[in-house]
């Protein structure tokens, strides 16, 4: 017998594969139902090797509080940044900051990262080979040891107990 995870590795996946098919082909005739089945299932079975194993979800809901924390602190930024842009004395004081990570694992470095770029003023330029640090160009600093305890605090603290514990 196949057991289900070979032929289907990533479920959803293969069930966004099928939805975005039946979007392009503007039709949910039976034709387009079998080719993007076929396809939904192929593609993963395909691509599998080259996907690194994601961690799971050890709190589910700190995630959703985590998601809420994140779309807050953007509107706000979005609003600080607005300010330090628009201010006519120009008083920005943009910085270069060297995060130290306590993160291990790629994906939820890659989480932490990706919402530091999401939110406005703040762009996580690089990751440092060996995994320890993230350098990060923020707009608008008045004092790099407070940002790295805010970073530590909203983000990469709820990380961690959402999938390293």
């Amino acid at each position: 017998m196949i057991r289900p995870r070979k032929w289907l590795p990533m479920p959803l996946l293969s069930v966004l594969l099928l939805v975005v098919w039946l979007l392009l082909m503007n039709s949910v005739a039976l034709r387009h139902w079998l080719l993007g089945g076929v396809l939904a299932i192929v593609i993963p079975v395909i691509t599998e090797p080259f996907w690194e194993a994601q961690p799971r979800v050890k709190k589910p809901f700190l995630l959703v509080r985590y998601f809420f924390r994140v779309l807050l602190d953007i509107i706000i930024a979005n609003l600080e940044a607005s300010k330090v842009i628009l201010d006519p004395r120009g008083r920005a004081r943009p910085a270069f900051v060297e995060y130290p990570l306590e993160l291990q694992e790629n994906f939820t470095i890659t989480m932490l990262a990706s919402t530091i770029t999401l939110t406005p003023g703040t762009v996580s330029a690089h990751l440092r080979m060996d995994g320890k640090t993230l350098l990060i160009h923020a707009l608008d600093v008045d004092d790099i040891d407070d940002m790295i305890r805010h970073i530590h605090e909203r983000y990469e603290r709820p990380l961690k107990e959402i999938f390293e514990c």
